[in-house]
This record gives structure tokens, C-alpha cells and sequence, in this order.
């Protein structure tokens, strides 16, 4: 199997916050797109290419809900029609681009970069967190990140990594000693980790103002192609074991969504939320801060992996019992690649 990616499903393009009316060019999966909004704030995506000389029309002009090549004037539509070529009348035939199917949802605008005929915004997660006024949410910068998509669910379905790669906000020391359980159901993977009567991680004191042990919980959830969702937090020692009572403490989330740019590169997009002191602009602050940061961390250590297997590419790696719930995602990644491949690899070469 040489394809890397699962091409038939959404993946976050943008934030909600960063596409606006200018044109913004991002590749994803190898593919060169630009996207911005119509006047009445439509977002719109298209094929980042110049049907003439392929210039990214990225770097042309905006006209009304149009956008124009900045080396010859040519209009595209929204459709990706060529609807005018300065100096003549007709429009040769091939001068059409492609335009891709945008959903904008859950502070994210999510693109179907496979066939568009298989596009059912049904199928678009729903991180309805992200919306509801009973959570707070901080929506982060997009981190470029020169690392395989797929090493990112590698890092975050091992919660026991907390305690060498974010000492300063998530790790206390007896954390990576502590089992964890990962499971699969279908195609949705997760790993949990209940770590009872401990001392409160550094980040989890502050917000929580925990002076005593604490009982914390790490469950993250794998979903394909690139979501892990990581609900966190932790409560007075004895209130919270296993799926209990949360209210004697805070309850956290993050969802992590990575878009391949290229197999060794890729968009890694965020959000955090949380239930608690949900108007207190104090703590929205410090979160960001605190996550920003450990987000960073782990950006550093994906890209001195994708390094490590660049330099040494003979050599096989070696599983360790952390590696449960990784393997089952990179199982199910590799499953769906092959389904698509029988069941669509005609429609999407097509379409491509």
C-alpha cells in the first residue's frame, strides 16, 4: 500500500477565526487550494492554480466573490469556472479549475478533498463543545508542523509521555508508572488512564487551586482520520474514581485535529474547553497560555521523531506497552486506506 492518507472524509482546512475575505493558500494532502469567503461570507475553496501559466491564484486579487490571477487577470468563479480572460472573448477550453466541498462547523471549516460526490456534511464530527454556552472554549493558532499526520495520534493515545515532555504544565513524576487500558470499538479507539490520590499536575493546581491529592483522569478517543479527543482534568482525592462524580473539580478537553500537508508535514489545529469559571477571562488566558505551551512541546518531540526516521529508515522501531492504542489507530488508518483504494480508488483518481 504506498497511499497515506484517507482521502474520502473532512479535515479541518481552517479555523473559523483566520479565513476571512483575504486568500488564504494552504496545501492539504498534496493538494494546493485557496480559500476566503464571499461577500455574504460563504466559504469557498478552490484549486490553487491558474489554468494559464499556474500561477497559485493565492497570490492574485480578489474581484467582488471572484478571484483574479495575479499574472494575467483571469476570473474564476466559485465554482471554479474561468468566466473572463482579459483581451478576448472566448475562453479556451481546459480553463476551468477545481473546487472542493467546504462545511463550516464547530469553529472550523472542514474540506472534502476526495470524491465530491461521497461529500455528507452528516459526516462531519460534531464537537458541539465547541459551541455550547456551558463551555468555555479557546480556539488556537494552526501549528505547521514538519512531521507525519499519523505521529500526532501516536503522541496523544500515550498519556504517559505527560511526565518527560510537559513536566512544567501536565507531568508529575508517577504518571508514566501508572497502567493504562486502551480499547477499540469499530474504528474509534481510546485509551484511559485513571491515576487515583496523587499530587495534582502543575497546570491542574492553578486552575483548580488543588493544595491535596487529587484523583485525575486522562481518556482519550481516537477517531479517523486525525481527531483525538483528550478529556482531562482532575477532582478532590475520593469524589471522582473511575466515571463517577466530576463536580468536586475540573473537567477539561482538547480536541486535536491534524490535516496532512504533504506524508512528512502537516497542519496541526486545536481547540480547549472547559466547564468551569466559563466567563472569567483570567482563566480562558492562562489556559491558552498553558496549552499553547504543551501543544509546542509536543510539536518539538513529533518532529524530532519524523527526523529520527528519516535519518535511521532501516531500522525498525520498537513497540512498548504505551503503544496499545497507537497501533489500533494506525490499524484502523491503514484498513480504511485499503477499503477506499477497492471501493473508490477509481472515483477519487477521477476526480482528481
Amino acid at each position: 500500500m504506498t497511499e497515506t492518507f484517507i482521502r474520502n472524509c473532512w479535515y479541518v482546512a481552517a479555523t473559523t477565526p483566520e479565513l476571512g475575505q483575504s486568500l488564504l493558500g494552504r496545501t492539504l494532502l498534496d493538494q494546493p487550494v485557496v480559500m476566503y469567503r464571499r461577500e455574504d461570507g460563504t466559504p469557498v475553496a478552490l484549486e490553487d492554480r491558474c489554468a494559464h501559466r499556474f500561477l497559485p491564484l493565492s497570490q492574485g486579487y480578489r474581484v467582488g466573490d471572484r478571484i483574479q490571477c495575479g499574472y494575467h487577470g483571469m476570473e474564476f468563479d466559485c465554482t471554479g469556472t474561468c468566466v473572463h480572460v482579459p483581451g478576448q472573448k472566448s475562453i479556451p477550453k481546459g480553463s476551468d479549475i477545481r473546487s472542493f466541498p467546504l462545511v463550516e462547523k464547530s469553529k472550523f471549516v472542514w474540506i472534502w478533498l476526495g470524491d465530491p460526490a461521497l461529500a455528507d456534511e452528516s459526516l462531519v464530527p460534531d464537537i458541539w463543545r465547541n459551541d455550547d454556552a456551558g463551555w468555555a472554549c479557546v480556539v488556537g493558532d494552526p501549528m505547521y508542523m514538519k512531521g507525519d499526520y499519523r505521529l500526532v495520534a501516536d503522541n496523544l493515545l500515550d498519556p504517559s509521555h505527560v511526565s518527560f515532555v510537559h513536566r512544567s504544565t501536565l507531568g508529575t513524576d508517577d504518571v508514566a508508572e501508572i497502567p493504562q487500558i486502551a480499547a477499540q470499538d469499530g474504528t474509534v479507539v481510546t485509551v484511559t488512564r485513571w491515576i487515583l490520590d496523587r499530587p495534582a499536575a502543575p497546570v491542574y493546581a492553578k486552575l483548580g487551586g488543588f493544595t491535596e491529592n487529587v484523583d485525575r483522569w486522562q481518556i482519550m478517543t481516537f477517531n479517523p482520520p486525525s481527531m483525538v479527543e483528550v478529556d482531562m482534568g482532575s477532582c478532590v482525592a475520593g469524589t471522582g474514581a473511575t466515571e463517577g462524580d466530576r463536580s468536586q473539580g475540573i473537567e477539561l478537553r482538547a480536541y486535536n485535529l491534524v490535516t496532512p500537508e504533504t506524508a512528512q508535514s502537516s497542519w496541526y489545529f486545536w481547540t480547549h474547553v472547559r466547564n468551569f469559571s466559563v466567563d472569567d477571562q483570567a482563566v480562558t488566558d492562562m489556559v491558552r497560555k498553558n496549552f499553547v505551551e504543551t501543544f509546542t512541546e509536543d510539536v518539538a518531540v513529533i518532529e524530532g521523531v519524523q527526523a529520527g526516521l528519516n535519518r535511521y529508515p532501516d531500522i525498525p522501531t520498537v513497540n512498548l506497552a504505551v503503544d496499545g492504542g497507537a497501533i489500533r489507530a494506525r490499524r484502523v488508518i491503514d484498513e480504511i486506506i485499503a477499503e477506499e483504494e477497492t471501493r473508490h480508488g477509481n472515483r477519487t483518481q477521477a476526480a482528481e
